[in-house]
């Protein structure tokens, strides 16, 4: 991939790393390798600040969205929730509650979104990055899988609605309720996606995809991207307060503690309803 000398650092480290290039497309990097990228309310918050700078920026043509390390994101942080213990509601609300204006926040970006998955997307942060993106390029070994029910919660991000839309009725619940890994080849086919290329070209297909889009008409852009959204209603945005609801409800049951164990144990979880 060809580098550009001008940029300008959003973001130096911590949870996100972003730059502004010179030629208008600003990458954000989700910056949690040693977790696949898991999402915790310290990187939520990091996440919403810097999409809140692109949103007060003219000069952001086009968004890229990679992750550090093995993944690009596992969903939300399993070791960090089960560490909450009885705890865990009150985190959730405000995990939810910043996970929701970050999905809404690259949806009403004016600027195209456009993410470049490798390994894993899982969750309501894997695929709720994805679903919220106007573009998505997979590598070919990339996997793709919703997990919420598997751990005793329900989907969030707008994912209910968002998929839907993307998949189908009968799709989306396939996927969101018995939690299928989907290849990406079964993403491209399904629509989940928007295309496929090999492992070794990832990034350079994505920025040459971005880059393509940063060159065109903003304002026709900028457009037809809420046309294209708005015509989906008002479904979205209205689902993200009734996920998060049900999902600080949930996460205080015995059943989701004993999910997130099953996951990080690598085992079937026995719920009980509790």
């Amino acid at each position: 991939m060809t580098e550009i000398a001008e940029r300008h650092v959003l973001s130096a480290s911590g949870p996100v790393i972003a730059e502004l290039h010179s030629d208008g497309v600003a990458h954000v990097k989700l910056n949690r390798p040693e977790s696949s990228n898991g999402l915790n309310v310290e990187l939520l918050t990091e996440l919403h600040r810097v999409i809140m700078l692109l949103h007060g920026n003219d000069r952001v043509r086009t968004v890229l969205v990679t992750g550090e390390g093995p993944h690009f994101c596992a969903g939300g942080d399993v070791h960090t929730f089960l560490a909450k213990g009885t705890e865990l509601p009150a985190y959730i609300r405000v995990a939810t509650a910043y996970l929701r204006l970050v999905a809404t926040g690259l949806i009403r970006l004016k600027a195209p979104v456009v993410s470049a998955v490798h390994g894993y997307a899982a969750g309501g942060g894997g695929m709720g990055l994805v679903c919220a993106s106007d573009f998505v390029v997979a590598a070919t070994s990339a996997k793709f899988i919703a997990g919420a029910t598997r751990v005793a919660m329900v989907p969030d991000a707008g994912v209910t609605v968002t998929l839907t839309h993307l998949v189908g009725f009968r799709r989306a619940m396939e996927i969101l309720m018995l939690n299928p890994t989907l290849d990406a080849a079964q993403a491209l086919e399904f629509g989940l996606v928007t295309r496929v290329v090999p492992d070794a070209v990832l990034l350079d297909q994505a920025w040459e995809l971005a880059r393509t889009l940063a060159a065109g008409a903003p304002a026709a852009l900028a457009n037809t991207k809420r046309l294209l959204w708005n015509g989906l209603g008002e479904g979205i945005e209205s689902a993200m307060p009734e996920e998060n609801q049900a999902q600080e409800i949930l996460s205080g049951m015995e059943d989701a503690r004993e999910g997130l164990a099953a996951v990080i144990e690598k085992r079937k979880p026995k719920f009980t309803g509790r």
